[in-house]
């Protein structure tokens, strides 16, 4: 209990300066572990979902009924929403006339891609803040503690003698800014490394799932082709 009421003492003695400095770390931590939280719970519904999707996918069913089970919900992210945007471009293109296989599978790729892109953007927002949070607060920290022992020595200037006792309090003063910078960074640097992690991992299943789909959709193609061919 006196260690956290020195420490307490200690914060409300600092100078202004190193108070605000301490103020922002601590909004920047509150801040990123709102975040953390957040993306953690992003991220955890992102695996589940493409899991249980990839389980459906694969089960053998009809893709036509995939995919109006998939359509039937509001605005299908993930796998599902890739699924969804290249099933659908891939039948609106059959159905025109005039466009040979390469087009419809070009056609239907681009649209996969556009969902992937926005899938991906989602998934990363707020990432950048985790690191710039982890890169920027041991400096803000080291600034307040710069500052802090500038004003201790500043005012230490004017007594006849200034021995280690009446030093320190100025000196843990300003020292508490850098925990605080580290207080805010660790957490920060840590979750972003292993969401970054996690982001990447699901970025490869979608391109890996993207690719399985536009084979299968190819030799859809292929397959009516040949017909065609045949009844010609």
């Amino acid at each position: 209990m006196n260690n956290e009421l020195s420490v307490l003492n200690l914060i409300l003695e600092a100078s202004l300066v190193v108070q605000g400095v301490m103020l922002l770390l601590l909004i920047l931590s509150i801040a990123s572990w709102a975040v953390i939280i957040e993306k953690r719970r992003v991220l955890k519904n992102a695996v589940s979902s493409a899991n249980e999707f990839e389980e459906s996918f694969w089960s053998g069913g009809d893709l036509a009924t995939l995919y109006r089970e998939v359509s039937s919900e509001d605005s299908p992210q993930g796998m599902a929403g890739i699924f969804e945007s290249g099933f659908r471009e891939f039948g609106r293109l059959r159905q025109e006339g005039g466009l040979s296989s390469e087009q419809i599978i070009e056609g239907t790729r681009r649209s996969m891609h556009v969902s992937h892109l926005r899938e991906m953007d989602r998934l990363e927002s707020n990432l950048a803040f985790l690191a710039t949070v982890s890169n920027t607060s041991p400096y803000i920290g080291l600034f307040g503690t710069v500052w802090g022992i500038m004003s201790a020595f500043y005012s230490l200037g004017n007594l006849q003698s200034a021995t280690i006792a009446v030093v320190a309090p100025h000196i843990s003063e300003a020292l508490i800014a850098t925990a605080m910078g580290l207080f805010a960074a660790i957490p920060a640097g840590i979750f972003y490394n292993r969401y970054a992690d996690q982001v990447g991992r699901l970025e490869v299943r979608y391109g890996t799932f993207m690719e399985e789909l536009l084979a299968i959709f190819q030799r859809n193609v292929a397959r009516k082709e040949m017909h065609q061919g045949a009844a010609a």
